[in-house]
């Protein structure tokens, strides 16, 4: 059984982390935005090459690359087999949008997105306690600002098609974890059974 997974959160809210004990535990192949655009320009890929340029020259990848390079990964052996786990893309609707588009292409469609919920202060504690240069108050609060303006049209746009799921980040790992995984398997279940997808309120999970 192969899923198809995007999970979002802030930073400092241990999405690494989850991200590499989900993958181990589901088989899918973990895929995120710099992942994409190293591998495809290692490999010297078309659109690879294209963003290469851009990022040499001090651009951002338009969406245009982005999607040929996501296209390239998503139509790679090992996501046809396994799905994947995306993480940094989709940024926006629009981008989500596209990657339903790419997915119908292969027959498959996205089963969940995780929002992976720390809360703002709790972050702000984290980031300031591992106490790397560039984590004073004021750069986190902008990061965390930024992030929040970014990303609530793409948490609307999820909670419209009925594909967010709104996980509790708080607490040891483990129970992270678990939360995260009898979310995905509730989600896969009802839909793998043709029931219908749980509303937004329903998906928080205590």
């Amino acid at each position: 059984m192969s899923l198809y997974l995007v999970i979002l959160g802030r930073q400092g809210s241990g999405k690494g982390t989850q991200c590499t004990r989900l993958v181990e535990h589901y088989g899918c192949p973990h895929v995120s935005t710099g992942d994409m655009l190293r591998a495809a320009r290692e490999e010297g890929t078309e659109m690879g090459r294209k963003a290469g340029e851009i990022m040499d020259a001090g651009g951002l990848v338009p969406d245009e690359v982005m999607f040929g390079i996501v296209a390239e990964r998503l139509a790679k052996p090992d996501v046809l087999k396994h799905g994947v786990l995306l993480d940094g893309f989709p940024r926006t609707a629009g981008q989500a949008d596209e990657l339903e588009r790419m997915l119908a292409e292969h027959g498959e469609r996205l089963d969940v997105a995780i929002n992976l919920d720390v809360p703002v202060e709790e972050v702000t504690k984290r980031m300031l306690t591992r106490g790397r240069e560039d984590d004073t108050p004021e750069a986190i609060a902008e990061r965390l600002r930024l992030y929040e303006e970014q990303t609530a049209p793409l948490v609307e746009w999820f909670d419209g098609h009925g594909l967010l799921a709104v996980v509790d980040g708080l607490g040891e790992e483990d129970e992270v974890f678990h939360r995260l995984v009898a979310t995905v398997d509730a989600k896969t279940r009802g839909a793998s059974q043709g029931e219908p997808l749980p509303a937004a309120d329903d998906d928080v999970v205590d």
